[in-house]
Order: C-alpha cells, then sequence, then structure tokens
C-alpha cells in the first residue's frame, strides 16, 4: 500500500521537471492522477499535447492510473476544467499540487507590463483559478492536501526576476492564508520552494550568475545533485494522510535538503515611549536594529570601493 493508496491528485505543470517526478512519485504511491501540462515553452508560449500525454504513458506502464489534461492555469475556466477533470475520471479530488510556472526574466527598469502581467497571471492567478475549485469540494469531503510552489527568488530576491518573484511571494503569503482558512475543514496547505536543474533554471545564462556573484548578489547552495525527482518525495509526504499535522509551512528542498523556513517576525527592534524623531532613529538604528557584519544585498560592496587614490590615479588614467 502506497502512502498515498487510492487518492485522487491533480497536478499543475505536471508534464515536465519537478511536476513530472510528483506526478511520477504519486502514481508509484498509489494515486490516481491529473496530469495538467498545455506544453508551453518556458516563456509561456505554444501548446504541446505530447508532455502531458507521455508522462501518463509512462504511469500507466507502470501499471499506475493517470489521465491527461491540457487546460491553462491563467483563467478561472481552466482551473476549473483541470479540477473537473479529476471529478470526472475519478468522483473526487484529495491532492492539489500547483506546479505550473513560465519565466519572463528582465531587470525591473527594461520589464515591460506584458512581461509582468503574463508571469504574475501563470504563477499567482494560477495557484488560485485551480485552488478555489478545489477548496469547495475539499472543504465539503471534510479533507484535502494543497501544496503550493513558491521560490528563493520571492522568499529572499534575485536580480531580474522582478515578476517571477512578486508572484511567488505572493504565492508564500497565499499559502498561510489558505491554511488558516481551510485548515478547520480537514484540509492542509503547505509550500515548497525547489532547488532542482529544469528547463526553467537552464534559461539564466552562466555570465548572469557571474555578475550576481561579483556583485554579491548571489545566494549560498548547498554542494548537491539538484535533480527534480530529488522534490519528489516531500511533496508526496506532504499529500499524505500522514502529513495532516502540518499546516500552513514553507520548505526549502533540493537534494538532499529538506528545510523549515522560518516565518517573517521581528527579530531585533528599539523602543520608547514616545513618538520616534528621524533624528533619533537615524542614530540609533544601526547599533540598535542591525548586526554590526550587516551589509544590504545589491548595494556596493564595502570592499569594491577604489581607496580615493586609487579613484583619481584611475581617473587620472582615463582622461590621459
Amino acid at each position: 500500500m502506497g502512502i498515498v493508496q487510492d487518492r485522487v491528485a491533480v497536478v499543475t505543470g505536471g508534464g515536465r521537471g519537478i511536476g513530472r517526478a510528483i506526478c511520477l512519485l504519486l502514481a508509484e504511491e498509489g494515486a490516481k492522477v491529473v496530469v495538467n501540462d498545455p506544453g508551453v515553452a518556458v516563456d509561456g508560449t505554444g501548446f504541446d499535447q505530447r508532455p502531458a500525454d507521455e508522462v501518463v504513458e509512462e504511469i500507466r506502464r507502470r501499471g499506475g492510473v493517470a489521465v491527461a489534461n491540457y487546460d491553462s492555469v491563467a483563467t478561472m475556466e481552466g482551473g476549473e476544467r483541470i479540477i473537473r477533470t479529476a471529478i470526472d475520471n475519478f468522483g473526487r479530488i484529495d491532492i492539489l499540487v500547483c506546479c505550473a510556472g513560465i519565466l519572463r526574466d528582465r531587470m525591473i527598469f527594461n520589464m515591460t507590463e506584458e512581461e509582468w502581467d503574463e508571469v504574475i497571471r501563470v504563477h499567482l492567478k494560477g495557484h488560485f483559478t485551480v485552488m478555489k475549485p478545489a477548496s469547495v469540494l475539499m472543504r465539503q469531503q471534510r479533507y484535502g492536501r494543497i501544496i503550493t510552489f513558491s521560490s528563493s527568488s520571492g522568499l529572499i530576491g534575485n536580480t531580474g526576476q522582478a515578476n517571477y518573484g512578486a508572484a511567488k511571494a505572493a504565492i508564500a503569503g497565499l499559502t498561510r492564508v489558505a491554511a488558516l482558512d481551510l485548515g478547520r475543514y480537514g484540509i492542509t496547505v503547505n509550500c515548497i520552494a525547489p532547488s532542482a536543474n529544469t528547463r526553467m533554471t537552464a534559461t539564466v545564462p552562466d555570465r548572469a550568475r557571474q555578475i550576481r556573484e561579483q556583485m554579491g548578489l548571489a545566494r549560498p547552495r548547498f554542494e548537491m545533485s539538484r535533480e527534480p525527482e530529488d522534490v519528489a518525495p516531500m511533496v508526496v509526504y506532504l499529500a499524505s494522510e500522514e502529513a495532516g499535522w502540518i499546516n500552513g509551512q514553507i520548505f526549502y528542498v533540493g537534494g538532499g535538503i529538506v528545510a523549515r523556513a522560518q516565518e517573517e517576525r521581528p527579530i531585533r527592534h528599539m523602543w520608547k515611549p514616545e513618538r520616534w524623531t528621524v533624528h533619533e532613529i537615524a542614530g540609533l538604528i544601526r547599533s540598535q536594529i542591525f548586526d554590526p557584519t550587516f551589509v544590504s544585498p545589491g548595494l556596493p560592496r564595502p570592499e569594491a570601493q577604489p581607496a580615493p587614490q586609487q579613484a583619481q590615479a584611475q581617473s587620472s588614467q582615463t582622461q590621459a
């Protein structure tokens, strides 16, 4: 008996990468799976039924049960049809995993309205379009497991991803609120911030990675394999009945790492009984609120600044 035996699962973006790995493991652990994927390119363009069909065929070849769906999560109609696929084929929905996503990376000063809107529509609205109809049914049956997908780009930050990071940060907030809304009905909502080599991460040029490192914007990474299959076991556990005691949590998952994220709460503070003045804040904030070693991300590193004599010499050489 698998850990999700005879449960009905819907996985958006299930045709490739992490979504595919989750579909295969859910089926291996006994779930009946709706593999949703419109087969778009990384930027959201195009349409191709083959990714979803191939995952369904692989599940069936291994003795599992699965059907395909090709609707987009970007509209309410599409989201409702995705959930309806589970009801029409299997009579219920127990598990919803929201993996669908696209990238339209651009620095904030170059980003177009369309690039902003499309990423927000697929990631953030794309969570709501399936969570809404799924939660209605799960509430009626007093059982459900919803697993959302955020990212370190939203939880921590990453250059060139204002649209993606904003959507992923909002998904973390959506997770915590939905967990409070639904927990009383036997429905848990938890979130994964994955780390894995996928089509999406492959679009980041090596030169961009080098620039981020030089600017002090690169985030530390654990040395690990970072395969999509490494993310799936935690997702399937959260999708199981055994994980009913976990709700509203965010987990970093990748390689051999499973880590619970710390909630955004005050860590250091200063206080006085009356209103602060601007000059009081300016005089105390560095010592009272910040650690002595603190350096803001994105700003020039102190060690990167040339000494005055060096700067003058460089200026003279330029003029010469």
